[in-house]
């Protein structure tokens, strides 16, 4: 199943400073930018920390070096960005340089950015549970069972043959980019979670 990776929202046109640049220039950029933070990074394009607005509030001449939290949380383009909001959220940050292999700036994500998912038309939503997931990851007809989708719940109704495709089902589609939470109304012919009851033999059994 298909999921948004980070490297489709990044900014790949980033504003950067090095660790030498001064408080005041600092300032500066974020101001005519109109951004809350910067990546710093050495002479070879890697990312050594990030200063951000909050960084500067202590408001005294020094550099970026001085100013940086350092390491800086990265994140590879490669990665889905349900990943990286939740290393947002578990390392309180509000923006994620975005880095290839050798760990050298290509993009930065915030999460403005990331926000951008998750108001993605409910229409888009249902073409995503539809294609994606009936159709590519479980291989049904799209039209296999009803799908709705309103403020991006998805609610989902019909008859599947087997129990497990049902709790499939639900559990892909609440992985899909912009679902905020799943309706399960599925029912099924087959109740194939249950376990079977081993068949007795003569020898089984107590006389």
């Amino acid at each position: 199943m298909k999921h948004m990776k980070v490297g489709g929202l990044m900014t790949d046109d980033v504003v950067t400073v090095v660790p030498a640049t001064s408080f005041r220039d600092v300032a500066k950029l974020l101001a005519e930018h109109d951004i809350s933070g910067v990546p710093v990074v050495d002479e070879d394009d890697r990312v050594v920390g990030v200063v951000s607005e909050s960084d500067l509030l202590a408001r005294h001449e020094l550099t970026a070096r001085d100013l940086m939290t350092a390491p800086a949380v990265t994140v590879h383009a490669e990665e889905t960005v349900a990943d990286a909001a939740r290393l947002m959220v578990r390392r309180g940050v509000e923006r994620l340089p975005v880095v290839d292999e050798e760990e050298r700036l290509v993009g930065i994500v915030t999460r403005r950015d990331l926000l951008r998912v998750y108001l993605r038309p409910d229409s888009e939503i249902r073409r995503r549970i539809r294609e994606d997931v009936l159709s590519d990851a479980m291989d049904l007809p799209g039209d296999a069972v009803d799908v709705h989708v309103l403020d991006g719940v998805a609610t989902l109704g019909g008859r599947l043959r087997r129990r497990s495709q049902a709790q499939m089902l639900a559990g892909l589609a609440e992985r899909v980019d912009g679902v905020v939470a799943v309706v399960d109304r599925l029912t099924f012919h087959e109740d194939d979670a249950r376990p079977t009851s081993p068949t007795r033999t003569p020898h089984d059994m107590s006389w």
